[in-house]
């Protein structure tokens, strides 16, 4: 292993647990109950690296639910694609093995969080929009070439409207939460089924 791929896992070990710390931080004492001081603090490590990966306490609250949830700041995670599969199909997969029950539980624990306080919205749309950019690159890496320039861009952009209204909703229950017992209540693998039907047969 190179010096420079030593000092990437540093790096990427730092923007972890800072994220993590003040999203932390976020949930015991709320956004306004806390300062970047304490987080660095609590994470030991100095205010000059936090800045060096953070430009807010608001940004490093979001990008947390990325690290909680992969492990990794870059959230790609790839398929293999079997030969002829479509892109619809392969996406589907794809969504199936991203959006994990964790993953769920802190994006729609951010959304609440960011209803509260509201200066963590424009962080919340920069998560979205890079697991939204994940899902179009997976398909960009299978299909490449086969289909029309944008085509991936539509597609991947109506999955992630659809997972949006799964967040902001409470009639949809993620793995790991009780039912609820509401009139059309779905679960996610359930409601995740029909979204990708109506993509593939016509709403």
């Amino acid at each position: 292993m190179t010096k420079q791929s030593l000092r990437d896992m540093k790096k990427e070990e730092t923007w972890h647990v800072l994220a993590r710390t003040s999203y932390a931080l976020a949930i015991e004492k709320g956004l306004d109950g806390f300062t970047i001081e304490d987080a660095v603090q609590r994470a030991r490590y100095s205010r000059r690296t936090f800045a060096n990966h953070f430009s807010c306490k608001e940004e490093a609250v979001a990008m947390a639910v990325l690290s909680l949830s992969s492990g990794r700041s870059d959230v790609l995670r790839e398929v293999e694609v079997p030969a002829g599969m479509a892109p619809l199909e392969a996406l589907e997969q794809w969504s199936r093995m991203q959006f994990t029950a964790e993953l769920l539980r802190n994006l729609r624990q951010l959304l609440r969080m960011a209803r509260e306080y509201p200066t963590l919205e424009p962080y919340v749309l920069i998560v979205l929009q890079r697991l939204q950019k994940a899902a179009q690159e997976e398909l960009d890496r299978n299909y490449a070439g086969h289909y029309p320039p944008g085509y991936t861009h539509i597609l991947a952009g109506a999955v992630f409207g659809a997972v949006l209204s799964i967040l902001e909703g409470e009639n949809v229950r993620i793995p790991g939460e009780e039912q609820a017992g509401e009139p059309g209540e779905a679960t996610f693998d359930e409601f995740l089924r029909t979204t990708f039907d109506y993509l593939k047969n016509g709403f």
